[in-house]
């Protein structure tokens, strides 16, 4: 019998499940493709997610409110979490689980996008912030672990990323963020063209 070492094993882990998640590439072409439609339009992004899904979510907002790869103009994109005295100030006042739906209320319009990320699917705020952004006409987009799970079920969409651990998951999560992007930028190409 061979032993793996951890960051052997971790790496078959990783590509196992990048081959089930292939099968999901055209999910996320669609996401970018809709996305430009909706930020072109005057439209805004939300993202929000919790520890290694917070990152995450704001690297998306980051990609496209500054670039990705090539030059091209800014677009509207908020990380709910990254504004840590609404955040701590709702926490207190509302409670943790309206950390993000209050955010969603105040920032979101009808038409535009809210995309939640949760290893786990089961985040209480962000299942409030997918009820406050149904509530508010926006589009919910989810990014989770295994189904089916919560947050799946309240998303008008989701990708979910079956893999043995949550670092995998993140891992994927990556991947689908980038993807997005290449898949926005080709897109508003496109419009521009």
């Amino acid at each position: 019998m061979t032993l793996h070492p951890p960051a052997v094993a971790h790496c078959d882990e990783l590509e196992d499940a990048l081959g089930a998640f292939r099968a999901s590439a055209h999910i996320i072409e669609r996401w970018g493709e809709r996305l430009a439609a909706v930020l072109t339009g005057g439209g805004r992004l939300l993202a929000a997610g919790n520890g290694g899904s917070a990152a995450q979510a704001q690297h998306l907002t980051a990609e496209l409110v500054g670039r990705y790869r090539d030059d091209r103009p800014a677009f509207s994109a908020i990380a709910l979490h990254a504004d840590t005295s609404s955040t701590t100030a709702i926490a207190n006042d509302y409670g943790v689980d309206q950390v993000f739906a209050r955010q969603v209320r105040a920032h979101g319009r009808p038409g535009d996008v809210l995309v939640l990320l949760s290893t786990s699917g089961a985040s209480a705020n962000l299942l409030s912030a997918a009820d406050a952004a149904r509530s508010a006409g926006l589009r919910v987009w989810a990014l989770t672990g295994p189904a089916p799970n919560p947050l799946m079920a309240g998303s008008d969409e989701s990708l979910c990323v079956t893999a043995a651990s949550a670092a995998t998951v993140q891992e994927l999560h990556l991947v689908a963020v980038h993807m997005v992007c290449a898949a926005f930028d080709a897109a508003v190409e496109r419009g521009a063209a």
